[in-house]
């Protein structure tokens, strides 16, 4: 109860930010419409982080909000689960089905493109596996998984999530800029997001500041990346472990369970319930809506745990060898989308 107590105030903080953004994008929307001005429809998704961006580089997060500014990650969680409500099983099967196709062409660029460039920069050999770990799966919590699993320093962790989450913060910008310009479909921007942002929070942000559609795709597409987190830091673990550099690892079953990301199974259950009719439309639509005000949290969360200041004391090669490494996957990524939706006419 003491723990969850001091969880409230910076709940609070998520939600009061995240309706903000929703308040000013509306706000904005009748303005337009009152004056019959036409102005740019600037998503509640960038007005949340915008809103936490400045709060965490201006005045920071003061303690007492902080034990709850970090659960957002558990309402990304949360509204990936209750997103399963918008898809049959149909469609988790098919667009699983390429988004897994997909995933495995992007595990093997990244992982041999980031080590390669690790490599070639010198950064240390733990570091560079922790980039391409993170770069291929999903950022930041495949980082802290692959820790202990690799038993890395906690400077080489700190180095390798600052470069992660500098380049997911640069990807909300860039990514919807170039699907409009290329003028990507929803299905496959949602797809490319969900491929090449390594976050699983800024991959969701990515597509909702695309389209409402483009984000449902993106969730789907990068809680597919997610799932081989498991066996991706396993490999690591027993590589690492046979140069004594890391504890054996005794039971791999246990091992994989332990790290697979639980609310993987949450979101097939919700999906497999829909599908057999479990819920009403009524009840479908409510569903959803509180899926949306769990990522409300999730933005506001993003913003508020991006602080610039802190990122750029990290040092500039693990940043170069990310940036180098980020751009050549996401532009490798999209001649791969481009090339699939044309065959599958997304």
């Amino acid at each position: 109860m003491v723990k969850a107590m001091e969880r409230i105030p910076g709940i609070l903080l998520l939600a009061l930010l995240g309706y903000a953004g929703k308040f000013t994008e509306q706000s904005i929307a009748r303005y337009g419409k009152a004056n019959h001005l036409s102005l740019p429809n600037i998503e509640y998704v960038l007005w949340a982080i915008i809103f936490g961006l400045i709060v965490s580089n201006t005045v920071g997060i003061p303690k007492i909000f902080r034990a709850g500014v970090d659960t957002y990650e558990f309402w990304l969680k949360v509204g990936i689960v209750l997103l399963g409500v918008r898809f049959i099983m149909g469609d988790v099967l098919k667009m699983g089905g390429i988004s897994l196709a997909c995933v495995v062409v992007e595990l093997t660029m990244s992982l041999v493109l980031m080590t390669y460039l690790g490599r070639a920069f010198g950064l240390s050999p733990k570091l560079t596996s922790l980039l391409a770990i993170g770069s291929s799966i999903c950022g930041v919590s495949a980082i802290i998984a692959a820790k202990g699993a690799i038993d890395a320093d906690d400077e080489d962790v700190s180095y390798a999530i600052a470069a992660i989450l500098a380049l997911g913060a640069f990807s909300l910008f860039a990514f919807p800029a170039i699907g409009h310009m290329l003028g990507m479909s929803d299905q496959a921007f949602g797809l490319w997001a969900g491929l090449a942002v390594d976050n699983t929070a800024e991959a969701a942000a990515a597509g909702a500041l695309y389209s409402d559609a483009a984000g449902k795709f993106a969730v789907l597409a990068k809680t597919a990346r997610n799932a081989t987190i498991g066996f991706v830091v396993l490999g690591y673990a027993i590589y690492w472990a046979g140069k004594s550099q890391a504890a054996a690892i005794d039971n791999k079953m246990s091992f994989l369970w332990q790290k697979f990301p639980k609310f993987v199974l949450g979101f097939l259950l919700i999906s497999g319930l829909t599908t057999a009719g479990f819920f009403s439309k009524p009840q479908i639509g409510d569903i959803a809506n509180l899926s949306r005000w769990a990522f409300l949290l999730t933005f506001a969360g993003v913003g508020l745990r991006t602080n610039i200041r802190e990122m750029m004391k990290q040092g500039m090669r693990p940043f170069v060898v990310g940036a180098i490494g980020e751009f050549g996957i996401a532009a490798l990524t999209l001649v791969m989308v481009l090339t699939v939706s044309r065959m599958y006419l997304m």
